[in-house]
């Protein structure tokens, strides 16, 4: 027999779509987890990028009517990944965000456009394509949450289930009187179902229904069936609370690798660390900050959202640049702090500069070139800037919640006397516990030896996916079921 055969469900998967952090752990994982004997396959919505990437791709099963028009399920490979792509072209044929239109807001039908991609994710999974019959259904998020709603009421046996949460905060609430067109029998609609405040709840759903609950580190998992973070699904987080499980989020080591990067002007090694200072030299030229080894440069790389904490770096930023730092930032998102950031590097040319997009590669310059990267999180299920700052030597200054906490061991002095100290750490999430930390780092930058210590403390750091490939495998069989 072979090995355990996992359908993995998700709205966007990294290279072939990506918003956020779900869509390069999507692309990771299947990597990842062919070390442990397991074949995951990817189910992702058949948008423009994704089947233009599709390669060689075959009909693997057709839809006469899929909520409102035909659809067929196309079987291909893209960017190494083994992928079923949902071609429905009224659901998923439009350029530019999987989630919003034109006007920077939702679609109005998201309600039915991820339904059905839960719903052929369900299908998949009770053997609808030949040669391929799951023993796992993994659901990441709202937008594939009612999968194990369609595979707990689908009336025959069906493959075990898992629901993936990467961010609690995106629930996927609907009206109530999106249900009856969701075929899903009328028991469905209640407290024990899919029934959410009234309406409808797609990741509410998944969480009640699904086998396991994961989620993206130890410490969010636990955060999250707490009233503070847990976004008024905390107590259904508890009643569950020996099916939820944090298992760390990983890096492609092979996408985030200093020693082989093409996006960097120079690539380095921990034996070669002193190189790096060529990418911070390149970052200032590309950012058009004034040149200097010795400020220090702080990076942002991020969405610029109030969960981000960006809030409080606009009051902590005068006294970086009073200090003699440097800030260079990468991300768009909420207007009034992107105008923020834009009249601070307006009023400090060659001390602030912004760049309000996502550039890949730009990213990657990022980590290579700043001396610290800022993550000042509200909350944070897991963070994947921090775990490529640790690889790429750029120290991270992260608040105390969700995968910050697990991954970055503060420099204290306790820590610092040891030698494994990576960051720093500050809570709660205000500006003056920012403006201490900042305080911090600019101090360890001056010891030349304990900064090169706690780069290299960083760069040695394991932030792979073999760890947390090893626990989903264990999960996987542990709910694995194979349908009849």
């Amino acid at each position: 027999m072979s090995g355990l055969k996992v359908l993995s469900v998700a709205s966007e998967v990294f290279p072939l779509v990506k918003t956020g952090g779900l869509a390069d752990v999507a692309g990771a994982l299947p990597g990842a987890l062919a070390g442990e004997d397991v074949d995951m396959r990817t189910l992702i919505p058949g948008y423009p990028a994704v089947k233009d990437k599709l390669g060689g791709a075959e009909v693997a099963h057709e839809y006469p009517d899929l909520f409102g028009g035909p659809a067929q399920v196309l079987a291909g490979r893209a960017a190494g990944l083994d992928i079923f792509a949902l071609d429905a072209p009224h659901l998923f044929d439009r350029p530019g965000n999987p989630y919003l239109g034109p006007d920077g807001t939702d679609w109005p039908d998201n309600g039915r456009r991820f339904a059905a991609l839960a719903r052929v994710g369900a299908d998949i999974g009770l053997g609808a394509i030949l040669g391929f019959q799951p023993d796992v259904v993994h659901a990441h998020d709202w937008q594939a949450g009612l999968a194990p709603a369609y595979l707990a009421y689908a009336g025959q046996p069906a493959p075990g289930s898992l629901i993936t949460v990467h961010n609690l905060a995106f629930q996927g609430h609907f009206p109530v009187s999106i249900f009856w067109e969701l075929g899903l029998p009328d028991r469905a609609l209640s407290f024990e179902g899919v029934e959410y405040f009234g309406g409808v709840g797609y990741l509410k759903a998944g969480l009640r229904l699904a086998d396991v609950v994961t989620t993206v580190s130890p410490t969010y998992a636990r955060e999250i069936q707490t009233p503070e973070f847990g976004m008024a699904l905390d107590g259904l987080l508890r009643a569950r609370g020996g099916a939820v499980h944090g298992i760390l989020n990983g890096v492609d080591e092979a996408v985030w690798n200093p020693a082989t990067d093409p996006a960097l002007a120079q690539t380095y090694n921990p034996l070669r660390i002193d190189m790096r200072a060529r990418n911070k030299a390149a970052l200032q030229s590309r950012l058009g900050l004034a040149h200097s080894v010795d400020r220090p440069l702080f990076g942002v790389v991020s969405r610029l959202s109030h969960q981000k904490g960006l809030d409080l770096l606009l009051h902590v930023l005068p006294r970086i640049v009073e200090q003699g730092g440097q800030l260079g930032l990468l991300g768009s998102g909420e207007r009034w702090l992107e105008s923020g950031f834009g009249d601070a590097a307006a009023s400090r040319p060659g001390s602030v500069s912004c760049v309000f997009d996502y550039d890949e590669k730009l990213a990657h310059l990022f980590q290579s070139g700043a001396d610290f990267i800022l993550v000042p999180s509200r909350f944070e299920p897991c963070g994947l800037t921090q775990l490529c700052a640790l690889r790429y030597g750029a120290t991270p200054i992260v608040s105390r919640v969700g995968g910050l906490a697990d991954t970055v061991i503060d420099g204290n002095d306790a820590a610092l006397a040891a030698g494994v100290a990576t960051g720093f750490q500050f809570a709660p999430p205000s500006v003056e516990a920012l403006a201490n930390a900042i305080d911090r780092a600019f101090e360890i930058y001056g010891d030349r030896a304990a900064m090169r210590r706690m780069r290299l403390n960083g760069m040695r750091a394991d932030v792979s996916w073999r760890g947390p490939a090893k626990r989903y495998a264990e999960l996987y069989r542990s709910v694995a079921r194979t349908a009849a």
